[in-house]
């Protein structure tokens, strides 16, 4: 059994962007947790799927996403939950809405899998710091996330499966928005 999850994930100069704030905030505040992963936007909460089987389960992906058109978000200034994540906020349309919630249907009724509390209650981000956030440096690190200005407009053509490898996620597969078969 392995563990995946399925997300957009920005590619080239936005991902590098948001990679070089993950590894400032490492240096200066020793918060590196987020950067267990690459920048992304979870779709679908992690799961845990027969790994011999993994071919299936991107076949079945790649049929699902492949009827949707690709999306447009963006991606503008900083917030938080509470005093334990850090996160760029994404401001998304009703389509990814609607894409996310059909995507969670598909996954419950074709790949068995159980529907996670945040799959419910989907609130798109891109979390930057969380977990190893030090209560003393909390503030600190918000105001030098903000002041790094991030934002951007993502054109969201293909959908990551990412996969646990040892105690990190890496990209595993690209399943292409519009390309139904």
């Amino acid at each position: 059994m392995q563990k995946y999850f399925l997300a957009i994930v920005p590619e080239g100069e936005f991902q590098e962007q948001i990679t070089g704030l993950k590894l400032e905030i490492r240096d200066r505040f020793q918060a590196k947790y987020a950067l267990k992963s690459p920048a992304h936007i979870t779709v679908k909460m992690p799961f845990v799927y027969n790994e011999a089987k993994e071919e299936k389960l991107i076949e079945k992906l790649s049929g699902f996403v492949g009827e949707y058109d690709p999306i447009t978000v963006k991606v503008s200034g900083v917030r938080t939950f509470g005093e334990r994540v850090i996160y760029l906020n994404v401001e998304a349309g009703q389509e990814l809405f609607d894409f996310q919630k059909a995507l969670n249907s598909f996954c419950k009724r074709e790949l068995n899998l159980v529907n996670e509390l945040s799959d419910r209650n989907f609130h798109p981000h891109m979390t930057i710091a969380f977990k190893d956030i030090k209560n003393s440096q909390f503030q600190n690190m918000l105001q030098f996330s903000t002041e790094m200005n991030i934002d951007g407009k993502l054109e969201v053509s293909h959908i990551m499966l990412l996969k646990r490898i040892e105690t990190t996620w890496k990209c595993s597969k690209k399943l292409k928005l519009g390309e139904s078969f």
